[in-house]
């Protein structure tokens, strides 16, 4: 027995696939341009602003890597919301999908817990009080509000400790963790585009399809 795949599903799968490259490469671009910007800076409530302006207004292509960083940060999860929708619409839900699907939710949730680390770091009005106000919405988590707050500021209030813990989660738990799931990302939706053209994967494909419709 012959079984095609429809036009809007093999649209789907290119597109999930595309997606992947992109997410890899705002994620590279993200993490070296983190790494020459972290040449710079100093985690430090009192140094963190200066050392940020100094890299725009002093450092040559500061700006740029700057501004490199924050772009690309920010696709990292426009695109990799944009996947799991894909994904979604794709009505990719057959178990040779299981590994794309977690580690894409995974995935958007770590590069949005980067942004969320990264707001504290140019020290300023803007991002002090957002911080603040955010500590206020984790302390009224049931249990483990309070914990929670004191593992982030390291005390009681703000400071300087706060900026060298955030940095810490953000430049290295967080930011390998983003490599290493929009790699794994990467390849499990390669792999997936290379083995659907067998017939076992479009029967699983179009059995998934049949049974959402």
């Amino acid at each position: 027995m012959v079984i095609k795949e429809s036009r809007f599903n093999i649209v789907m799968r290119r597109t999930a696939t595309i997606l992947s490259v992109v997410i890899i490469t705002f994620s590279l671009i993200a993490a070296s341009t983190g790494i020459l910007l972290s040449i710079y800076y100093e985690p430090a409530s009192g140094r963190a602003y200066e050392s940020l302006k100094m890299i725009t207004d002093q450092i040559e292509y500061g700006w740029l890597f700057r501004k490199a960083h924050h772009l690309a940060g920010n696709g990292v999860i426009f695109i990799a919301l944009i996947q799991i929708v894909v994904m979604f619409l794709g009505r990719k839900f057959s178990k040779s999908w299981y590994i794309a699907w977690v580690n894409g939710i995974f995935l958007t949730l770590t590069v949005i817990g980067l942004s969320w680390t990264s707001m504290i770091f140019g020290w300023d009005q803007l991002g002090f009080w957002r911080f603040n106000i955010e500590l206020g919405t984790i302390e009224a988590i049931p249990l483990i509000g309070e914990q929670l707050r004191e593992i982030l500021t390291g005390g009681s209030g703000v400071s300087t400790l706060t900026v060298k813990r955030l940095y810490t989660i953000h430049s290295y738990i967080l930011s390998t963790a983003a490599i290493i799931l929009s790699i794994v990302h990467l390849f499990s939706v390669l792999w997936l585009e290379k083995q659907v053209s067998t017939p076992q994967e479009l029967i699983q494909d179009v059995g998934a399809s049949v049974a959402e419709s």
